[in-house]
């Protein structure tokens, strides 16, 4: 999302690209504003809060529709590993504690390819929280170090919160929320993902006012909730800072100049 506000900010006409995961719409098609998490998937949605998404099971069809109507930039989610279409910048996005989990390839461990195969394709890394993920310390492409920042409207300095979550690591979000000073009177993980039904959304609200607390979760949670769902919850936004912002500038500035057309003068 952050790279794509970049982009953006350089004058590129940008368009996101995914599979949707955990929708039903194979595509290829634009997200609109009436679609749901279960119709198209959460990250989707996410994404269409900073610029047009177009949802496709086939990334080199969801590229021609991005073409037909004149975009100039494709930021694809999650498209290391599809080869149908030619990159003019990748990067590899490494969470700082996960790392690369045992470092073995499914169904062994998480990886798609060895960490080599895959590096070898990278233009840079980003590492996304505090350390450095074993076996990168020999690798010489750029690395550039980042976390993801909250960017709270209110203070949750001892504010009671009953917290949940849906994500990868749930126990991520609620670390940075006790971070913000938040007292977490309760915090429910569910699994990546997760469609929430009704009766779970009203327990969730049943047990925020039992413990005087307000009730939050993450953007991506948010996604996944209707309308009705989403009254009484807060959430909390965040969005990437990076530490090396020139580093960056100047792959994207590079990756301007080489992949696109010049702008008129």
């Amino acid at each position: 999302m952050e790279i794509a506000r970049l982009l953006i900010a350089r004058g590129r006409r940008t368009v996101f690209l995914t599979r949707g995961y955990g929708g039903r719409v194979r595509g290829p098609a634009f997200v609109s504003v009436d679609d749901r998490a279960i119709h198209v998937g959460d990250e989707p949605l996410l994404l269409a809060t900073v610029a047009p998404v177009i949802v496709s099971r086939d990334r080199a069809a969801g590229a021609r529709l991005a073409d037909e109507h004149a975009y100039d930039c494709i930021v694809m989610d999650d498209g290391h590993q599809n080869f149908s279409l030619a990159k003019h910048l990748s990067i590899v996005v490494v969470d700082a504690e996960a790392g690369f989990g045992n470092n073995r390839v499914l169904p062994a461990g998480p990886l798609r390819e060895t960490v080599s195969q895959g590096l070898a394709r990278a233009d840079a890394i980003i590492i996304n929280g505090d350390g450095n993920p074993h076996g990168l310390a020999e690798i010489s492409i750029p690395t550039i170090h980042a976390r993801l920042a909250p960017t709270c409207d209110k203070s949750w300095s001892g504010k009671r919160a009953v917290a949940f979550a849906g994500i990868g690591r749930p126990a991520k979000f609620f670390g940075s929320l006790a971070a913000l000073g938040a007292q977490i009177v309760e915090a429910r993980p569910y699994g990546d993902h997760h469609i929430y039904t009704q009766s779970e959304i009203a327990r969730l609200k049943a047990r925020a006012r039992a413990e005087n607390a307000t009730l939050v979760t993450t953007e991506k949670d948010y996604m996944r909730l209707t309308q009705a769902e989403r009254e009484g919850i807060d959430v909390v936004r965040v969005r990437a800072v990076f530490d090396d912002r020139a580093l960056l500038d100047r792959l994207l500035d590079r990756l301007v100049m080489r992949g696109l057309p010049p702008q008129p003068s």
